[in-house]
Parts: structure tokens; C-alpha cells; sequence
């Protein structure tokens, strides 16, 4: 085989695979000093001992994987930045407002904090076999296609899709496997390192392949910032939904959240996030549109290929090898990050309370980690036929987000809420969003765009959760938000 493949792609793949290894190898010399002793917090929490640097690194990777590069460049319009800028203000309501919650409630998962508040395990149970839900068959699934579609693009159409998704899976699972969270982190910030310097020598490249012009024959669309109503980003929703969006996404989110749970001081996990913040509002937005504009200009409209095809263009071969194994510290970061979070929710939301105690963490995430693993593969080509990979991964995240949202906003702005009113509420939005996805929005009889309907969701949600605690279950809520502040608080068992 690879003596018909020409000597550029060689050259590539040696380099891939080259600096793969050097990561892989700086982390294990970083980590491997590390005392493990099984528990929770070891394999979850990297035993607390995430310094800033590593936690800002883990929460920019964790969330900038070819969901990102590949898909919002995909769309190729500048407009999609704005998931990022408003990301800003979703970190920042997670250093200020959440992490000293959480910190304060001595939380390993972010489900615990609901037991605490509602007094109750019953919700806790569900909102951790949402999240576990969605990171099977959307996070995981979705990371290793994206970043699988790029690996092709760059290296050719002729090994199929799934050998990529299973070489990035298996190596994914063995820095969850062997490494926990605090191996996932260290690979995290030194791939980060790579990928952001990297990602910005393509943006500055590809603006020099079209002379530094991204307008001159482009319509209009692609390069406005305000969203029109027909675009995948209307402007009013910017001051409605996607507010919501963010702060379910970086506060309440276990996949991104755990990281900042990570830290020894509340001080320290909050320099982390607000460092994490300051890279999403100045390098993170250009990478993720500037180049599928530019591949507009060279390609045509060429969809979720964009990026992958400006790559191979732009860069000589032993640099866009580098670039290859960057994006795949992209996908194996993001992998393995979301693969440590699901085990945590699994074992401490359910294999403790319905199996057993868990004498040895690691060895029960050799298990969960390899099932899952597996399951993602084989769910890879269900993304194959989506137009937009990202539009498509916000609005299955909309089934869920927004009632679990509500679980929390309802829990910490308010005491008496019963768990079982809590459940109702999440049940109403999952129910909502869902008809409006699958049957009100397509059959034209609510043209509401979905960011919008979000907010609908949520505030019902947490309306329908308040009705049932007071018309169904009796029981009285009293607004009280800073309570939420007070540490451990106890509520009305449920």
C-alpha cells in the first residue's frame, strides 16, 4: 500500500504519527510521577491538583475539536463566530457564579449539586442519563466524524471513514484509560499549544492565497455579522437563546465543567476559566470562520470539506502533517475528555447507588471506556449524511439543554422545589422541544427559529416545574437565589 501512495503523503503520515507520539510522551513524562490511589476525585478530578494553566488548557481543548474547525468553517460564513464571542460571557458566568458553588458543595459531578439542592436523587438520576445519552450518541460519535472527515480530506478519499474514526478511538480511550483527567489535561494544553498557533498560521496563509481579500466575491451573507432571518444565525437571537445556550454549555455542562472542578482552590479553577475565556474572545473565533470564507473563494461551496481541502492547499507536506496530528490531539483530547466525564457520571450517578460500591475507579473506566468507545464508532455514520454538521449538533443538543438547564435554574433560584417537580419541568422540555423539532418546525405550523424556541423551553420548563411543585405536590417555592451561595443546602426530600 504505501509504496503507491506518492512521497508527500508519506511524509505526512510520518510526521502525524511522529509528533502524535512526541505528545504522547511529553504528557506521560508529565504525569507519570502522579500517586494514584483508585478514588473518585483521583480518576475524575485529577486529585484536585489541575493548575490554572492545565485547566484552561483542558476546557479550550475539550471544546475546540473539528465540531469546530471542520463544522463551523463548513458552513463558510463569518457569522458563525458567534457561538464562540458569546462563549466569553457563558465562561465567565462559570468562573464568577458557578465554580464557587460547586466548590463549595464538594461536587465530583455536576448532578450532584442537584441531589443537594432538591433533597432528592431522583433527579439527579435523570439529568446524569441525559448527559450520558447525549455523549453517546452525540458528542462522541460527532467528534471522532468530524475529525475523521478531516483526516480523509487531507490525506485522501481512499481509506474509509471508519479506520480514521477507530485509529482516533482507540487511541482516545487510552489516555482515559490509563491517564484519567489528569492525563486528558496535560495533552490537552500542550496539543493546544500546537493547534492554536497552527490554526492561526492557516488563517494568515489562507488570507494570503486570495491577497488578503475575503469580500471581493462573496455575497454578502457569508461575511455579514448580522444575521438574517433565513441564516443560521438570526441577530435577535443573540439576545435570547444563545445566551442560555452558553450558559448551559460551559456552567452546567459535566464535560466542561469537570475541569474546573479539577483545581485545588476555587482561586485557582477560576484564573483557569477566565484564561480560557481570553483565548475564546481573541483566538478562537478567526480560526473557526476565516478559513471556510477563504476556501469559499478557492472552492466554491464545498460544505463540512472546507477545511480539510484549505489545508492541503496552503501548507507543504511536512507542515500539514503537522497540522494532521494537531487536529488529531484536537479529536483525542476532546474524545478522551468526554469518554473520562461520561465514566464519572456512570460511576458515581449510578454504578454506586444501583450496583456497588467502586473499590477501584480505574478499573471500573477500563470497562466503561471500551464500551463506549466501541458504541461511538459504530454510531459514526449516522453524521454522514447531515448538510452542517455544527447546526446539526445545536439542535439535537436543544432536546436536552434547555430543560436541564431549567433542572438547574429552578433548584438554585428557588427552595422548596421538590425533585419530582424538577422532573416534570425536564420531562415538559424534552417533550416541547422535541415536537417542536420533529413535527411543528417542519410541518411550518411554528417558524420560530430554534435559538429562539430555546428560550421558550426553558422558561416553560422551569414555569411547568414550579406549577407541578405547587398545584400536584402541594409544596410552596420561595424565590431565595443566594442560598444557592451558602454551601451545602438541603432540600425538600422528593
Amino acid at each position: 500500500m504505501f509504496d503507491a501512495m506518492p512521497a508527500a503523503s508519506l511524509i505526512q503520515i510520518a510526521v502525524c504519527v511522529g509528533l502524535t507520539a512526541l505528545v504522547a510522551l511529553v504528557t506521560w513524562a508529565t504525569i507519570r510521577r502522579d500517586r494514584h490511589d483508585g478514588s473518585r476525585k483521583d480518576v475524575y478530578l485529577a486529585g484536585g491538583k489541575l493548575s490554572w494553566l492545565f485547566v484552561a488548557g483542558s476546557i479550550t481543548l475539550t471544546n475546540l475539536s473539528t465540531d469546530q474547525l471542520v463544522g463551523m468553517n463548513g458552513n463558510q460564513m463569518l457569522l458563525l463566530a458567534w457561538w464562540e464571542i458569546a462563549g466569553f460571557v457563558g465562561l465567565m458566568i462559570l468562573a464568577f457564579v458557578f465554580v464557587p458553588i460547586y466548590y463549595r458543595n464538594n461536587c465530583t459531578t455536576v448532578t450532584e449539586l442537584l441531589e443537594q439542592r432538591y433533597g432528592g436523587r431522583s433527579i439527579r438520576t435523570l439529568i446524569a442519563g441525559l448527559f450520558l445519552a447525549g455523549n453517546v450518541l452525540i458528542y462522541l460519535p460527532a467528534a471522532l466524524y468530524s475529525g475523521s472527515l478531516f483526516m480523509r480530506a487531507l490525506f485522501g478519499e481512499g481509506v474509509p471513514l471508519l479506520a480514521f474514526a477507530t485509529i482516533l478511538a482507540v487511541i482516545s480511550a487510552a489516555y482515559a484509560i490509563f491517564g484519567g483527567l489528569r492525563a486528558v489535561a496535560v495533552m490537552d494544553t500542550w496539543s493546544g499549544i500546537g493547534i492554536l498557533g497552527l490554526a492561526m498560521l492557516i488563517v494568515v496563509l489562507g488570507l494570503a492565497a486570495v491577497d488578503w481579500d475575503i469580500v471581493s466575491g462573496v455575497p454578502a451573507e457569508r461575511i455579514t455579522m448580522l444575521g438574517g432571518p433565513d441564516s443560521p444565525i438570526p441577530w435577535p437571537t443573540l439576545l435570547t437563546g444563545m445566551i442560555f445556550i452558553q450558559i448551559f454549555y460551559w456552567s452546567t455542562n459535566q464535560n466542561l465543567t469537570q475541569k474546573a472542578m479539577a483545581a485545588p482552590t476555587i482561586r485557582e479553577a477560576q484564573k483557569g476559566v477566565m484564561v480560557a475565556a481570553i483565548i475564546r474572545i481573541l483566538i478562537v473565533p478567526p480560526i473557526v470562520v476565516i478559513p471556510g470564507v477563504v476556501a469559499f473563494k478557492l472552492f466554491g461551496v464545498v460544505g463540512d470539506k472546507a477545511y480539510g481541502m484549505l489545508v492541503a492547499e496552503i501548507l507543504p507536506p511536512w507542515l500539514s502533517g503537522a497540522f494532521a496530528a494537531m487536529v488529531a490531539a484536537a479529536v483525542i483530547t476532546t474524545f478522551s475528555a468526554v469518554l473520562n466525564s461520561s465514566v464519572a457520571l456512570y460511576a458515581v450517578d449510578f454504578h454506586e447507588q444501583f450496583v456497588g460500591e467502586v473499590k477501584n475507579h480505574w478499573s471500573l473506566s477500563a470497562v466503561v471506556c471500551t464500551l463506549l468507545t466501541v458504541t461511538a464508532i459504530l454510531l459514526v455514520p449516522m453524521y454522514a449524511s447531515a448538510t452542517s454538521i455544527i447546526n446539526l449538533l445545536q439542535q439535537l443538543n436543544g432536546l436536552t439543554s434547555m430543560p436541564i438547564l431549567s433542572a438547574f435554574i429552578a433548584g438554585l433560584l428557588f427552595r422548596g422545589v421538590r425533585a419530582p417537580a424538577a422532573i416534570a419541568g425536564v420531562v415538559w422540555g424534552v417533550a416541547l422541544y422535541g415536537l417542536f423539532t420533529f413535527h411543528l418546525e417542519p410541518a411550518g405550523i411554528v417558524t420560530l427559529h430554534y435559538i429562539h424556541f430555546m428560550v421558550v423551553t426553558l422558561v416553560t420548563s422551569v414555569i411547568a416545574a414550579l406549577a407541578f411543585n405547587r398545584f400536584v405536590l402541594g409544596g410552596r417555592a420561595t424565590f431565595a437565589p443566594r442560598s444557592a451561595f451558602a454551601g451545602r443546602a438541603g432540600g425538600v426530600a422528593g
